[in-house]
């Protein structure tokens, strides 16, 4: 049987369930409390389900409140989008909505991006920053247009999202200019770095596990006195001086403006990859189209 939704009583019901009940809800809309409490009951007549219970004095969604809660999420988030396309289209401008994973260098979200805002066409950047499985979720959902990435989506993933390799740089060590001269050892490295002082990024990170097998190759125990799940904190305590860290060969030049970090030796076993994670096998969004075509030729700096 076909169901005819109001998209408005739709949206009343989202706003209660936002704010929390009908009257923060009717003060937000500048309604009165009885014309909500009825449109909702005309959406739970149509719908044939009741969206919230009473209990003591708040009212708590349903199971299939929850359910029309997150559909109207992305239905009017689709809407708010929609819009902006719509006014961004008058004025030719493109919008790219980025998911950042947190264990991305934000210089390498930069050097990813920069094909993007350099096109023909003006393009307006949004970008979110959050938890890898966290994005995927979103951009699965159609919140995000790509998700930028040191790792790709597993094959057994239940999501129907697809990995794009940008580009792959091999590594370096780095450091203030005070620890560069103390471990700078070119015929000695890396074995001069065994009991050197070193930040690296948090277990979970996806170059975390090829670092330590480095250090076991080449028999280095480090002096691990800081671990990162946040690149760019890591990177602030690595100009402070209080470790080595590494960073991707292909961004040396902009570690070392940003973060006074001097090169001490190359790391060619250990790379990261970049990878744009997008909806369609078949990219379709412009920005995202010139951001790959750039690395193709090679100006993403690929190491």
């Amino acid at each position: 049987m076909k169901t005819d939704i109001n998209f408005r009583h739709l949206y009343y019901f989202w706003v209660v369930a936002k704010e929390g009940g009908i009257t923060r809800a009717a003060e937000r809309l500048g309604l009165a409390v009885q014309t909500i409490s009825s449109q909702l009951t005309l959406l739970e007549q149509t719908l044939g389900k009741a969206m919230f219970t009473q209990q003591g004095r708040r009212l708590v969604l349903t199971e299939a409140g929850r359910v029309a809660v997150n559909y109207a999420d992305q239905i009017f988030l689709l809407g708010e989008q929609m819009q902006e396309a719509l006014n961004e289209a008058d004025s030719g401008r493109i919008r790219l909505t980025v998911g950042i994973s947190d264990s991305l260098p934000k210089l390498s979200a930069y050097r990813m991006l920069e094909a993007a805002t350099q096109m023909d066409r003006a393009v307006r950047l949004v970008c979110y920053e959050d938890q890898f499985e966290a994005l995927l979720a979103d951009l699965a959902l159609h919140k995000l247009d790509v998700v930028l990435t040191d790792r790709e989506v597993r094959a057994s993933s239940a999501l129907k999202v697809f990995s794009h390799q940008l580009f792959e740089s091999e590594m370096v060590v780095v450091g203030t200019p005070a620890l560069a001269e103390r471990y700078h050892d070119g015929d000695g490295f890396p074995g001069n770095l065994n009991g050197a002082p070193f930040l690296l990024p948090a277990r979970n990170n996806a170059l975390r596990g090829k670092i330590d097998e480095w250090f076991v190759q080449h028999h280095v125990r480090p002096d691990v006195v800081g671990e990162f799940e946040d690149n760019a904190l890591l990177n602030t305590f690595g100009r402070r001086g209080l470790g080595l860290f590494f960073a991707p060969a292909a961004l040396a030049t902009e570690v070392e403006q940003q973060f006074g970090a001097v090169r001490i030796g190359k790391v060619p076993s250990v790379r990261e990859q970049f990878y744009v994670i997008s909806n369609d096998r078949k990219i379709k969004h412009p920005a995202v189209e010139a951001i790959l075509a750039a690395a193709q030729t090679g100006e993403p700096g690929a190491g």
